[in-house]
């Protein structure tokens, strides 16, 4: 049961569903995270590692720089709560603007950056 609450209660946070959305769409670096949220990067690792430490995702290390991907697939209930998050932060207006946000950002960004 311990598990099961620390798997939901790092659901109660905006900020950790608005990047849990942006990581529907594949794996990426805190800067595009930052750049999207619009939150400092401190924020945005300290979100990202209660979400980390809860098994919603999964970090890789690439020089520098730190990649997220969406986790969870070992645990039927959580892989069950992330089909779910998938389709409802999707259609959610905030939802909507962060992936609108995410396009256009990743389109003006640098080849060099997060490298």
């Amino acid at each position: 049961m311990h598990t099961t609450a620390r798997i939901f209660k790092a659901l109660g946070d905006e900020t950790r569903l608005r990047i849990l959305g942006l990581l529907t769409r594949g794996e990426r670096c805190v800067c595009d995270l930052t750049a999207v949220l619009e939150l400092p990067q401190s924020t945005v690792s300290r979100h990202l590692a209660t979400l980390r430490n809860a098994g919603w995702v999964a970090d890789r290390r690439q020089g520098l720089w730190m990649y997220y991907r969406l986790a969870g697939e070992e645990n039927p209930l959580q892989q069950k709560a992330m089909e779910l998050l998938r389709r409802e932060l999707a259609a959610l207006p905030q939802g909507k603007m962060d992936q609108e946000s995410l396009a256009a950002y990743l389109a003006t960004k640098s080849e060099a950056a997060c490298r």
